[in-house]
């Protein structure tokens, strides 16, 4: 059970203070963000979410002895396009009810900002935005969204399965007895999806840890290995959550995760979670917007499909970021980017790609061709958010005719993001 705790309001800032963390703030943290989220925390899932937290890298405003702020971030990597770059995974972001519109928020989010450029090691920070308007004032861009899709099993015609007299096999497993294996196929994937970050062996159990708090009345998480004479090829995870009316069975089958790293592994994963027994609709809430189903079954409208945001991106070293990926197409133009936050990044730097997509980023004294802010950069970081769409909202401008087609297309990337794993 969370401690109660008590929270009074006082127009007063000026005995709050800003600090780094140490792991004792973490259970009146916890109960900090149980208040700010509306969610009750029981103490097994208190321990879980601690396991990950890294003190060092937390943020915490005190009001006398009361914590009344805290921002917090991961050290993981996180899949751009054509490479695999340091990002600070930003996360566990909350103000007491009693002190909230008084600037709080902002001076976290600035310190954290100028601490993550500081220390040189991340050139982008990532998170996603509880509510959307809250990022964009501190630099934050939408870089990627995602599909969710509620699926009316009975309505499409699965992909092909297994084909017969195969010696690719299905096998049933507890995922956390097999992370091992799980690991396996993730990495091999994990350089070509945009979007994903990394996990060690902490954030796997992080990632697998199955509270039935959490579960909403359906069972614990179930995996299952598309095995080949080679070994694994792929996998999903999944639980499914019973339910029977006046017509009979009408359960639902709640996709985690489906990772395979040929087509074979990923139509035979989908055909086994699309034909499961007794249950009437599969639900995803993590699909590429990009994803393959799509052009698999026989009616894709009735994979319910709808849009949600999902990763935000903030650049916190412009010109190693823009090195950092790779690009689409060659590409040679002069960006005149403003940050009224990281003055660092506020310049005109030249960007230049070749044919294999590699790419340098420097400062420079010539005419820009055009010009946006630190926002619209990271917006399409991840190759998902046009520039030219941008140009088209107003928040790019084109100074030299041609510029802007020419880098909307280096800019973009031939598969879309596929935020996976809200952290």
């Amino acid at each position: 059970m969370a401690r109660a705790v008590r929270y009074t309001i006082s127009m007063d800032d000026s005995g709050i203070t800003l600090r780094a963390g140490h792991a004792d703030d973490w259970p009146a943290v916890s109960d900090l963000l149980s208040f700010a989220f509306h969610e009750p925390v029981s103490a097994e899932a208190r321990d879980v979410e601690g396991s990950v937290v890294e003190p060092e890298r937390t943020l915490v405003a005190e009001d006398g002895a009361t914590v009344v702020g805290h921002a917090a971030a991961y050290t993981r990597e996180l899949t751009v396009p054509g490479a695999i770059v340091p990002a600070a995974h930003v996360t566990l972001v909350g103000v007491a009810p009693t002190h909230k519109r008084r600037g709080l928020l902002t001076r976290m989010m600035h310190r954290q900002l100028r601490e993550i450029a500081a220390a040189g090691r991340e050139p982008i920070a990532v998170l996603w935005a509880s509510e959307t308007k809250i990022y964009p004032r501190f630099g934050y861009g939408p870089a990627a969204q995602r599909l969710r899709m509620e699926i009316m099993m009975r309505e499409v015609r699965p992909p092909a399965g297994l084909a017969p007299g195969s010696a690719d096999r299905l096998r049933l497993v507890e995922p956390k007895d097999v992370i091992a294996e799980l690991t396996k196929v993730y990495e091999r994937v994990r350089p070509e999806r945009t979007g994903w970050s990394s996990r060690d062996d902490r954030w796997w159990r992080y990632v697998l840890a199955d509270l039935e708090s959490q579960r909403d009345g359906a069972t614990g998480l179930r995996g299952v290995v598309y095995d080949t004479p080679d070994g694994p090829a792929g996998y999903a995870l999944w639980r499914t959550k019973g339910e029977w009316d006046s017509r009979g069975p009408n359960s639902d089958v709640q996709v985690r995760e489906v990772v395979a790293d040929d087509p074979a592994a990923y139509a035979a994963l989908w055909h086994f979670l699309l034909t499961i027994d007794l249950a009437r609709t599969v639900k995803v809430h993590f699909a590429a917007v990009d994803e393959p189903l799509q052009y698999l079954v026989d009616e894709p409208r009735r994979l319910g499909s709808t849009l949600a945001d999902g990763l935000w991106v903030r650049i916190t070293d412009l010109p190693k970021a823009l090195a950092a990926r790779s690009y689409a197409a060659p590409v040679d133009v002069v960006l005149e980017v403003t940050d009224p936050l990281l003055e660092q990044n506020t310049g005109r730097w030249r960007l230049t790609a070749g044919p294999d997509g590699r790419a340098t980023c420097t400062p420079t004294t010539d005419p820009a061709d055009l010009a946006c802010t630190i926002l619209e950069l990271g917006s399409a970081y991840l190759g998902a958010t046009s520039l030219a769409a941008l140009a088209a909202a107003g928040t790019v401008r084109e100074l030299t005719p041609g510029s802007l087609r020419r880098a909307a297309v280096a800019f973009g990337w031939h598969r879309l993001p596929n935020p996976t794993e809200v952290f």
